[in-house]
């Protein structure tokens, strides 16, 4: 099985990120063509002939070098047997949401060493095996009791891979107030759903942070962190939603946008492309969430200031390795700025745009969010 982009940089990443230490949870749209539900793939190398643990992962659809979720997913897969070479990796594709029991039941027969489903359109799949075979390791990317994905009664062998994301969306906030021109920054979500709204908060917070050190008045359209009230698209798939909301923020003066959305944030990158053009300049621009936009909307790179991430790479490989060593203690894991599951993305086209001023002070508050002297609080549970 050949490396995808997604792949070959993800490895590097993780290892990176033990050092430096969207959104919905739902699949994108395939970038390929989807093979069979019950086709399936092998890490390569020396960890397929000599492994000792077998670590499966069932994708939702959308195909494995889907740019999101899935892509991500079997990428933390293959960091873990890259990691150990006792482990070997295996996929399975889901074609339709038909396809997520039989796979699962698949895996288990294979038996699995632990079973990583990815994403919350799996959820149910997922409860209904772990009750009906205990014994079974499970893991599942971006879903939990605490959130109402996982929704019936708690069951000890599903591994929550969870991000709390308000902290680097905190950090997403605070780099938008301090690079807005007009003093208008903006963020909407896909649904109304706690995995959506724990970035909002912590966006609005940061630009209120930016305002309380700045004495600036930068106004955030969309979301109110108190009031929890802001604008949702209804879904994560109707672009053309996006770009009709983003093309009314813009009207308002936003010139910042940040979309939570999934695929409805390409209609949120289109309506910035258009409204560039129309004015002859590049004067506004854009977040993208859950991955790096660079990678997995790269059409669109020039106006990513920076990608809100989580770090599903990390996440993944910490749940397999760690079963595969039987030291994973616990069954949730909450991506932070301290491991590696909630980060900024670098800021690729924009490095050389961004205040080495402003770049320190984001230093300074991510090391303060780590310490605990900065709070980043949400009403969305992780």
């Amino acid at each position: 099985m050949k490396h995808s982009a997604w792949a070959t940089a993800a490895l590097a990443v993780s290892a990176t990120l033990v050092i430096a230490a969207c959104g919905s949870s739902h699949s994108s749209a395939s970038s390929g063509t989807s093979t069979s539900a019950s086709a399936s793939a092998s890490s390569t190398g020396s960890a397929a002939t000599t492994a000792k643990f077998h670590g499966c992962v069932v994708l939702d659809t959308g195909g494995v070098n889907d740019r999101s979720f899935n892509a991500a997913a079997w990428a933390g897969m293959q960091a873990a047997a890259a990691a150990n070479s006792s482990i070997k990796v295996t996929y399975l594709q889901s074609t339709t949401p038909a396809d997520y029991t039989p796979n699962i039941t698949t895996f288990i027969g294979q038996k699995c060493g632990i079973i990583v489903t990815a994403g919350f359109n799996l959820a149910a799949a997922t409860e209904a095996a772990a009750k009906a075979n205990p014994s079974q390791k499970f893991a599942i990317v971006d879903c939990s009791y605490a959130s109402g994905c996982l929704t019936g009664t708690k069951v000890s062998n599903i591994d929550q891979l969870v991000f709390n994301t308000v902290q680097d969306g905190f950090l997403g906030g605070y780099l938008a107030a301090g690079m807005t021109k007009t003093g208008k920054v903006a963020t909407f979500g896909g649904a109304d759903y706690p995995t959506v709204t724990i970035y909002m908060d912590g966006f609005w917070d940061g630009v209120q942070y930016y305002n309380q050190k700045h004495g600036t008045h930068v106004q955030v359209l969309g979301w109110n962190e108190q009031t929890q009230k802001g604008s949702f698209t209804g879904d994560f798939t109707n672009q053309t939603k996006g770009q009709t909301l983003t093309q009314t923020f813009i009207s308002e003066g936003a010139d910042i946008i940040f979309p939570v959305a999934g695929n409805v944030g390409l209609g949120a990158a289109k309506a910035v492309q258009d409204a560039d053009a129309a004015a002859g300049s590049q004067k506004v621009n854009m977040m993208w969430v859950d991955l790096d936009g660079c990678v997995s909307a790269s059409q669109y790179c020039k106006y990513f200031i920076t990608s809100v991430e989580k770090g599903i790479v990390p996440a993944v490989k910490t749940a397999v390795v760690g079963t595969a060593a039987g030291t994973l203690t616990g069954n949730t894991y909450i991506g932070t700025l301290t491991n590696g599951g909630a980060v900024l993305a670098p800021f690729h086209l924009w490095a050389g745009k961004v205040p080495a001023s402003l770049q320190s002070e984001l230093a300074q508050i991510k090391a303060g969010i780590i310490s605990g002297t900065i709070q980043t609080p949400t009403k969305s549970p992780v």
